[in-house]
């Protein structure tokens, strides 16, 4: 059993698979890549008869290095880590983690494993995963994958399924949850218990019945009452989260209430700088929406002055400014 620990602190407990089985997997997947690389390279042959010596043999490395690294990167990517030989004896790549491969463990794996397994025709696979005590071969460590157990002795392939809970008992658990008190329970374990479930699916059933039993019990002892008998320990883990976080949703609404609303303040406009647009009459133009700054008072013209009559000139004295005396 290996203790696979997720980025959440939840110990996963998943069986790694050790050398013999993980082995005969690695045969059938040979066997099936270089039996298609077999057919191919017959097809192209015959097909293929006038070609030159190097582009041959150009041809047959390009498909060397696809049959036996594109083609076993590409099915494990798309099936998450399982290839044709780990589907038929129930093993599967996962992360050191617990979690699915991605196209970069699965070309690191691929990589490294055509020199550990075709080049150096696996004899430095077989040393690494013998000594290793999760069974790893070079490609997992470079890798930071692990192949684990999808299916044990004794539990069948798929998920068991929950019991059947009586109506009764989800009506007595009900009321049960409203009396609970979540105050000594710590926050690690919540953590736990929302990472597992979110797991439902992917651990073995062996693994997840024994994980879930050990929270169920855990909490149980915290809260003060003790599990339901006949409620499957997933099921009251399920609804106690569940009330803890409706608890949550109440408290936040309060607090919302409590602080009542938040004034929005609005800034007041700013008057525009520059000359005011105005219409022809004088009165400043104002836009639908947009405020407008009050016009300055404008200057009231002044009518022009009136023209006086001109003095008469006497012909008694001299013009004045012109030294000119009238003649006689």
């Amino acid at each position: 059993m290996s203790d696979l620990v997720t980025g959440e602190a939840v110990v996963l407990g998943l069986q790694t698979a050790k050398l013999p089985s993980r082995a005969l997997a690695i045969v059938l997947d040979l066997l099936v890549e270089f039996a298609a690389l077999l057919v191919v390279t017959l097809l192209l042959s015959v097909a293929l008869v006038g070609l030159d010596g190097a582009a041959l043999a150009a041809t047959m490395i390009g498909l060397t290095v696809f049959f036996l690294v594109g083609v076993p990167v590409m099915v494990e990517t798309l099936t998450h880590g399982r290839s044709l030989g780990k589907a038929a004896l129930g093993l599967r790549v996962v992360r050191v983690d617990g979690g699915p491969v991605r196209f970069r463990h699965s070309l690191v794996r691929g990589l490294v494993g055509f020199f550990e397994l075709i080049v150096l025709t696996g004899s430095a696979a077989v040393i690494t995963s013998a000594v290793n005590s999760e069974g790893k071969r070079l490609g997992d460590v470079f890798a930071g994958t692990v192949v684990v157990r999808e299916r044990t002795p004794g539990a069948g392939g798929s998920a068991t399924p929950l019991p059947p809970v009586h109506p009764h008992l989800l009506q007595t658990m009900g009321r049960e949850l409203v009396a609970m008190d979540f105050s000594a329970v710590p926050e690690p374990l919540w953590l736990a218990i929302r990472q597992l479930l979110g797991r439902v699916g992917q651990l073995d059933p062996v693994v997840m019945d024994r994980m879930t039993a050990g929270l169920a019990s855990d909490l149980s002892a915290r809260i003060g009452h003790p599990m339901p008998p006949g409620l499957h320990p997933a099921a009251y883990l399920g609804a106690v989260l569940t009330e803890r976080q409706r608890r949550e949703w109440l408290r936040a609404q309060e607090r919302l209430r409590a602080a009542g609303p938040v004034p929005v303040q609005v800034p007041a406009p700013r008057p525009a700088s520059g000359p005011v647009p105005t219409t022809a009459d004088g009165r400043p133009l104002r836009v639908l929406g947009v405020p407008t700054a009050p016009a300055p008072d404008a200057p009231v013209p002044t009518a022009p002055p009136l023209p006086t009559t001109p003095p008469t000139p006497s012909f008694d004295k001299p013009a004045a400014g012109t030294g000119f005396a009238p003649p006689s």
